[in-house]
């Protein structure tokens, strides 16, 4: 038996090693972008940079976001080089002042409070450590300022010449009156045409752009809850109960029976809490609002000394002593703030003095005064706080969530009470809106959790379910255990959210492990959910956006293609009357219909193809049929109303301009689109 596990462990080791890279071809690059191959071990820093930023995000979001930035950088980069972009030092100085912490650090500044690059040189002459700092933020800041330059050149080419407004002018002043006869898609049930998988497929590969798509899995699972049997909830609210009224036990000590108090008379209420509860003893008092829904009335109503449960408030069985109420526990309260330079404020509306400001503060507290409901306009016209996109409403907050001075004014005032207050912020004006009492509990609360007898029968369960399921088709096997299999997830390679699971790497990283394939399966113990076990049920690594994805907007696209060859085919007559009659519609009228706004009327909507054949056709003629956005359709135009000429274009100009104005956001897309991305991440363990 020795010799067998040390060979079994010999061959994990061995496998190990082979799999983690230590003797394998495997590339050392996370990846390349046209060629350009990215070193691992400089992703790497820069993914643990990242990590390390404070900001809580995870190894595998860091690594999303280098990626990215990695990408945009190459292919940005590699344009500049094409376009031969320089910028000098003056350029790249403008960059990093926009910095607050170096454009507006007194270090940098002069006596006049501007910013003096003599000064910003010589800080980092004498700091070389510093100075190392700096090279690398040049470096950004050069990459910033070409981006820069880039950018204005790409806006300046977009050019919106007189003939595009003119044509601007007549697509909305041009009028077209028609007769039509429309066969909608709807008349034809979509159960009577198909569309398989192969011919989505095939739609895909003829618009390659818009569906290529990283490789994906689609993962089925059953999860076996860690959750406490009907036994375990018994033994809680046994317990729990039994707390309530004294008890005996027997004290070894003195070999005499001890009568131990009950919730409901014990002497020192907050010692029983804490020895009798999974939750300690809480002191602050509770606003109605923050207690347990279903029971929050028969809470907050209890006299001094009263007791309420057993009930069950979330994964605890609880029972709860009332210790009495006080009043104005929370407030509530808007304000205006009036804010001035020098002030903790980062988003002043107008530069002022402290000095200005009072007056200001004073001048609007005055309006507040002669009008109390005028507080909510003159927070939106005046408050540098950005509570003034909610008229100054601060919501509910206790004491001392905010700043002394604020926090006096509010829990010291009535309800209505309006004053002026300065902080470190600048001036406030100050109306109390309402206040909450509150009621203090002392509460015994037990967890509802799984035994441990119970948890040997919940992986028992589980691991029986990953054995028989490696050789039995897993939706049977789930069906015979009684089990719900969970629809397919589809996921990619660098995703972390798992369905309703939510964040679980581990899960995603082993279904695109090399030795996972359709059919594999594997157990995970999820702490605080239970045990999941997973499937593979499908791998696509055509490059495709995964079928089920697409299919809701792809198959009505050619089931509507299909509807409407059926419908061309009864499409005949030589009158609108005829047609009507042969597709069992009837002839509409369009009255002064635009290009610009192609709606035809009856609730069909928009209908581009078919209002402009109709400003094409010749007077009294009958269209061929149009597939359109709705259905097909046949047209016999009236009358073009032709606009009179304009002699200053300008306006529809600049309506076409304004509709190119993003179009510098296009171009790295684009570039995307076209680059040659290799990306390796998967093989790193991120």
């Amino acid at each position: 038996m020795i010799a067998v596990i040390a060979l079994a462990l010999f061959a994990f080791l061995i496998g190990d090693l082979f799999q983690s890279g230590t003797f394998s071809s495997t590339s050392k690059d996370v990846g390349s972008i046209n060629g350009k191959d990215i070193s691992f071990e400089d992703f790497r820093l820069k993914v643990s940079e990242v990590e390390k930023s404070g900001q809580g995000i995870t190894a595998t979001a860091a690594a999303n976001r280098v990626w990215e930035q990695e990408v945009s950088v190459a292919l940005l980069s590699s344009e500049f080089d094409k376009l031969g972009l320089r910028v000098g030092e003056k350029h790249i100085i403008e960059i990093l002042k926009a910095d607050q912490n170096i454009g507006q650090n007194p270090m940098f500044l002069n006596a006049a409070g501007m910013f003096d690059l003599a000064k910003f040189k010589e800080y980092f002459k004498a700091n070389p450590a510093q100075a190392e700092f700096l090279k690398q933020r040049e470096k950004d800041a050069e990459l910033n300022a070409k981006y820069q330059i880039y950018s204005s050149l790409i806006q300046a080419a977009s050019y919106t010449t007189k003939a595009e407004g003119k044509l601007k002018y007549k697509m909305e002043a041009d009028k077209a009156n028609f007769s039509y006869v429309g066969a909608l898609f709807s008349s034809i049930k979509d159960s009577e045409v198909k569309v398989t998988d192969a011919e989505i497929l095939e739609y895909m590969k003829k618009n390659e752009k818009r569906y290529k798509a990283e490789e994906s899995r689609s993962v089925e699972y059953v999860l076996i809850e860690d959750k406490p049997s009907a036994a375990d909830v018994a033994e809680v609210k046994t317990r729990v109960n039994a707390l309530l009224s004294g008890s005996v036990v027997y004290n070894q000590a003195t070999a005499k029976n001890d009568t131990l108090a009950g919730f409901k008379t014990a002497a020192n209420v907050v010692e029983f809490v804490n020895s009798n509860s999974d939750i300690p003893y809480d002191s602050t008092y509770v606003a109605k609002k923050d207690l347990p829904a279903v029971d929050a009335d028969r809470l907050f109503n209890l006299a001094p000394g009263e007791v309420y449960g057993p009930y069950v408030f979330g994964d605890y069985y609880c029972i709860s002593k009332s210790l009495g109420k006080k009043l104005g526990v929370n407030a509530k309260a808007s304000h205006i703030l009036i804010s001035y330079e020098g002030a903790q404020v980062p988003n002043q509306r107008e530069k002022r003095t402290k000095e200005e400001a009072k007056i200001k503060a004073e001048e609007v507290l005055a309006q507040v005064n002669a009008n109390p409901d005028s507080f909510m306009m003159l927070a939106f016209q005046y408050s540098d706080d950005s509570s003034a996109q909610q008229g100054g409403d601060l919501g509910y907050f206790g004491p001392n969530q905010m700043v002394k001075p604020f926090n006096d004014f509010v829990f010291n005032s009535a309800i209505g009470k309006i004053g002026l207050v300065e902080t470190n912020f600048g001036f406030h004006i100050i109306k109390v809106t309402d206040k909450q009492d509150g009621i203090r509990l002392a509460t015994v609360a037990q967890k509802l959790e799984a035994s441990e007898s119970t948890s040997d029968e919940i992986f028992a369960k589980a691991t029986k379910f990953e054995m028989e399921a490696a050789d039995k088709d897993f939706n049977k096997l789930a069906k015979e255990m009684k089990l719900a299999v969970v629809p397919a997830v589809s996921v990619k390679a660098m995703d972390e959210a798992f369905g309703a699971l939510g964040n679980q790497r581990n899960i995603i990283r082993w279904a695109f492990e090399d030795g996972t394939k359709v059919g594999s399966v594997k157990r995970f113990e999820v702490a605080n959910i239970g045990n999941v076990i997973a499937t593979v049920k499908n791998i696509d690594d055509s490059g495709f956006a995964p079928i089920d994805q697409v299919r809701p907007f792809i198959e009505t696209k050619l089931k509507n293609a299909k509807k409407a060859e059926l419908l061309k085919a009864k499409m005949s007559g030589s009158s609108l009357e005829a047609i009507a009659k042969a597709t069992g519609s009837k002839v509409e009228q369009a009255v002064n219909v635009t290009l610009d706004n192609p709606v035809l009327n009856g609730g069909v909507g928009q209908e581009p193809r078919v209002v402009g054949n109709a400003f094409a056709l010749a007077a009294n003629k009958i269209s061929a049929p149009i597939e359109g956005n709705t259905g097909v359709y046949v047209v016999k135009t009236t009358s073009i109303v032709k606009a009179p000429a304009v002699k200053d274009v300008a306006p529809y100009v600049a309506k076409v301009k304004a509709q190119s104005a993003g179009d510098v956001n296009r171009v790295l897309p684009a570039l995307k689109d076209i680059a040659d991305i290799k990306d390796n991440r998967k093989l790193f363990n991120y």
